[in-house]
């Protein structure tokens, strides 16, 4: 009988959590050969083709085309062949065939969490989020729930319910509730002191009463048209009710809410104030198009996003560039990187990086400027390196080129990372100001919005005057409001001159 390996998907950039399935180039069934392709995957950064680490059978493909396969998690199953070349186990090949490690895990759950334990160690995880592991092997297994019982060394810890909302229940058993979707509030607690416990979650979803958002119409039904009984409903009323425009259907006092614990109190369709209530409540609303996953670019730029915004302490400078001086046939955008380059030359503090962690900082010697590409599959941004050795006409050659490679996808990688500062031109769409956000480890990132006349008072009159709107972001932890102030006198400087 033939060995089946499991390959999987080994990291294909820099720390990426995911890599989205571009196209299969094989199918279940197919024979292929070591080192051949064997899958494209879509990355933050570029489109990769896989290749095999194995010869022989194609026996199971984990997803299809559009598919978001985690980093670490099963790819691909081979049926080796004995009669085809394959790789020496200890053949260093740049790929992790073996199982994930146990840092791999989805990123949507807490290291650990909902995954079998390694070698028998036992896991917890908790519903806040906190992580567990023992360095020993568990002396019990996991009676189905998802996170098994907390363990350390060779003796189980005992864990205490948790009251949230009045309802009593263990990590576990809360943890067990949310996978299976049943509301613990619909539970009948058979625990001492009203504990609810796992027998309670299990035959609750077995009934299939409890589960959560599900049966409020029926609820509603079956209680009088005015009155839901023990589960007060927020917003919404009775099918059985009028409109809310036909006026109140009950003589019990108007209200807006029902109190905690007034699971018999009556409601009606007028509020306290005598307006007309919502009579669905915002969920119950027509809804177009249907939830759909970020993959590749997007879903990467939304992480870098989210990163940036927790990690960087960002303050905004704004003001206006005079480009009355200018001569015909200036090229705004490598006009903004020569004034880019003149401030970082003034003022090297803003062209840095910044590691929050250590607290220190790096200034740096050259300028390699960040140049944000926008594109139907999400923002990009390549390095324009050495910006400050580079004339006009190099400057335009090395931004043209970029932008073409970006817009067909054929950027290195190596071309998205690296840059010591960040520009955004989008004043080419539209916009004046902006608060562009800061991406570490970089200090600063300038935008330009949207050109415009204006009138500018001038000595004995007033003229009008072309202006560029400029706003700058940078880490005040790493630079002060002086010098970003200084850094941005000196781009204003620059692009006023005539060229």
């Amino acid at each position: 009988m033939s060995t089946v390996k499991t390959f999987y998907l080994p990291d294909l950039g820099e720390g990426l959590p995911d890599a989205t399935i571009v196209e299969w180039f094989v199918k279940e069934g197919d024979v292929i050969r070591l080192d051949a392709p064997l899958v494209s995957m879509e990355t933050a950064k570029a489109v990769v083709e896989v290749p095999s680490p194995y010869s022989g059978k194609v026996v199971k493909l984990a997803g299809k085309a559009g598919d978001v396969i985690n980093t670490g998690a099963a790819l691909v199953e081979v049926a080796l062949d004995a009669a085809l070349p394959q790789r020496a186990d200890a053949q260093d090949t740049g790929h992790h065939h073996g199982p994930p490690p146990a840092a791999h895990t989805s990123p949507s759950l807490p290291k650990g969490a909902g995954e079998p334990a390694p070698n028998g160690v036992g896991v917890v995880a908790s519903d806040d989020g906190g992580v567990i592991k023992s360095g020993e092997p568990a002396p019990r297994s996991d009676s189905g729930t998802v996170v098994g019982a907390m363990e350390a060394s060779d003796r189980v810890v005992s864990e205490q319910a948790v009251s949230v909302g009045g309802i009593k229940a263990m990590p576990a058993v809360r943890a067990l509730a949310k996978k299976l979707g049943v509301d613990l509030s619909r539970v009948t607690a058979s625990g001492a002191g009203d504990v609810l416990t796992m027998n309670d979650v299990k035959d609750a979803a077995a009934k299939g009463t409890t589960k959560a958002g599900a049966s409020v119409t029926q609820s509603v039904s079956a209680a009088p048209s005015s009155t839901v009984a023990g589960a007060p409903l927020q917003g919404a009323q009775s099918s059985s009710r009028p409109p809310a425009s036909n006026g109140p259907v009950s003589s019990a006092p108007a209200g807006n809410s029902l109190p905690t614990g007034a699971g018999n109190a009556q409601r009606t369709a007028l509020s306290a104030s005598g307006q007309p209530m919502r009579t669905a409540p915002p969920g119950a609303q027509p809804v177009f198009g249907q939830p759909e996953q970020l993959k590749g670019v997007r879903r990467n730029m939304a992480r870098v996003m989210a990163d940036a915004h927790a990690k960087v302490v960002p303050t905004t400078l704004c003001d206006d560039a005079d480009l009355h001086a200018w001569q015909s046939g200036n090229d705004i955008t490598v006009r903004l990187v020569r004034a880019l380059v003149r401030a970082c030359k003034t003022v090297p503090a803003l062209n840095a990086w910044f590691d929050g962690e250590n607290l220190t900082r790096t200034l740096h010697a050259h300028v390699d400027v960040g140049i944000a590409v926008d594109t139907e599959d999400g923002l990009f941004v390549p390095a324009l390196r050495n910006a400050d050795v580079l004339d006009a006409g190099g400057l335009r050659l090395a931004i043209n080129r970029l932008r073409d490679t970006v817009r067909n996808r054929s950027i290195p990688a190596e071309e998205l990372k690296g840059y010591t500062i960040s520009l955004s031109n989008f004043g080419v769409f539209a916009g004046r100001y902006a608060t562009p956000v800061v991406v570490p480890p970089c200090v600063a990132i300038v935008a330009a919005g949207k050109l415009r006349f204006e009138l500018v008072p001038v000595m004995g009159g007033v003229e009008t005057h072309r202006l560029m709107p400029l706003s700058l972001t940078f880490d005040h932890r790493a630079a002060t409001g002086g010098e970003a102030a200084k850094f941005l006198k000196a781009m204003l400087d620059d692009l006023a001159l005539s060229l």
